[in-house]
């Protein structure tokens, strides 16, 4: 039987990845997200699978953000049983993530139940984890290999081989493309003499601002709002945004860039994480590796504080730590880190309920926001939101009055941007032998614009695949 690719997630949506290869009578998926941010993601996050979990015969991660692994223990809930395969670091970094989002979803759905940590447990037992570059036979004639896709710790490229009579055929699924070079990975490994492509584009029709850009940008507005003597939130995801954040300020610091204020960490998972990244440090570019050696926590800076309990978090509105203050107005300023990255829950949003009607505080956004979610909301100029806090407070959701300055930055995406995805595209045609991308992962109008684009100018056939749909291979 000829292989072919089914979508049941991942389409005209930047989260909620989930693909089916079936192939020699065996069914492999590719990553098992969240839908996350759009108005009816609960709905069919708590949906039947559109396949039955007991045919599955492997599951395969390309990494550990929430959109791509967060269904993973409902479906072993659901009858799962197969083989888990990801990196090493991605099998580690997934546990810490699911087990917080157990958290999450029992104080929003106290009555519902995705998943619990018996079905977390019994993914654990069925996960393996290997090496970049580890050649893994899955079953006759099917072999994996992983390259590094340089989007966060242990992110990967699935390079599947299949033998079909006397062809040989060759499908990589990107999962999310890193946005190289990175202040802490390494570049984005390129493909060679692949056949069929599944990629993402969350950023497919629109570029980032320059590496210097970016870093003067965060610079900026961190001085900016000293200046004024108040609070910078920044909402951060746990993986990797947080790293590279505590990674610029604290050169920020080192350098004199920036003035010593109180930072706080106010994630109990980012710390988590981090202690993950610090174990992995080989994993880390090489400039990264050589500061290290020479005895510097890239993590950690003067004043840096973490946050461990809730009553903490909520004492946070009103430290009084710094010994910075403003001559002109008294004030004394404080950055907050705190998760989640678009807002959609967290510790932040019990911040950005206290902030957003300051208005000398200023809220900094630096990653992708989903359509419908509260950073969305802020990016686009929302004058007032509503916001559904976590639990610190006994109000719940509330309407709150925007006056905060709100900056945005995109270019800490961790995607690479429309111009390097053409680029990894060009590099992987140069044997001549693509015959196929499949764009996914994006806002419909990313995804079809990246499809033209790698039309006109690199001259491969590129389509934007209809979720159900089947689509034959070779």
């Amino acid at each position: 039987m000829n292989p072919k690719l089914i979508f049941f997630g991942g389409v005209g949506h930047t989260t909620g990845a989930n693909i089916m290869l079936e192939f020699n009578q065996r069914k492999i998926l590719v990553d098992c997200g969240l839908l996350q941010g759009t108005r009816n993601a609960e709905e069919k996050n708590f949906a039947n699978f559109k396949y039955n979990p007991t045919d599955v015969d492997f599951l395969l991660i390309t990494h550990a953000h929430l959109d791509h692994v967060g269904k993973i223990p409902k479906l072993v809930r659901d009858g799962f049983e197969g083989k888990i395969i990801s990196t090493k670091e991605t099998m580690e970094l997934a546990q810490p993530i699911l087990a917080d989002a157990i958290k999450v979803m029992r104080t929003k759905h106290p009555n519902k139940i995705l998943f619990d940590e018996k079905d977390l447990e019994r993914a654990v037992s069925l996960w393996q984890g290997f090496d970049y570059g580890e050649k893994v036979l899955l079953f006759t004639d099917c072999f994996l290999e992983m390259q590094n896709a340089g989007h966060i710790l242990g992110s990967s490229i699935l390079n599947m081989s299949c033998d079909i009579g006397e062809k040989k055929m060759k499908i990589a699924f990107t999962g999310d493309l890193g946005n190289s070079p990175s202040p802490l990975l390494p570049d984005t490994e390129f493909l060679k003499d692949t056949d069929y492509i599944v990629m993402e584009s969350v950023y497919g029709d629109r570029n980032h601002e320059s590496k210097d850009e970016r870093r003067e940008k965060l610079k900026g507005y961190i001085l900016e709002g000293i200046k004024k003597g108040d609070t910078i939130v920044i909402p951060a995801f746990s993986i990797e945004r947080t790293q590279v954040l505590l990674y610029e300020i604290n050169n920020m610091i080192e350098d004199k860039e920036i003035p010593e204020v109180p930072v706080f960490l106010d994630s109990p998972l980012a710390e988590k994480v981090t202690n993950i990244y610090k174990k992995y440090k080989k994993d880390f570019k090489e400039s990264v590796q050589n500061e290290m050696k020479r005895g510097d926590d890239i993590f950690d800076f003067p004043n840096l504080h973490i946050v461990k309990s809730a009553q903490e978090s909520k004492e946070i509105e009103g430290a009084r730590l710094s010994s910075f203050e403003d001559s002109a107005n008294g004030g004394q300023a404080k950055i907050i880190l705190a998760g989640s990255g678009m807002s959609e829950g967290g510790r932040v949003v019990n911040h950005e309920a206290h902030f957003l009607p300051d208005p000398k505080a200023t809220i900094i956004l630096v990653g992708y926001q989903s359509v419908g979610a509260l950073g969305r909301l802020l990016q686009d100029g929302a004058k007032e939101v509503f916001i559904d806090t976590d639990g610190n407070r006994s109000n719940g959701k509330e309407k709150v009055i925007v006056r905060a300055k709100i900056e945005n930055i995109e270019g800490y995406s961790s995607h690479k941007d429309s111009e390097h995805l053409i680029e990894f595209v060009e590099k992987a045609n140069e044997s001549k032998k693509l015959t196929k991308v499949f764009v996914i992962m994006g806002e419909p109008k990313s995804s079809l614009f990246l499809c033209q684009r790698l039309r006109d100018y690199v001259g491969v056939d590129a389509i934007y695949p209809e979720e159900g749909k089947e689509y034959n291979l070779v």
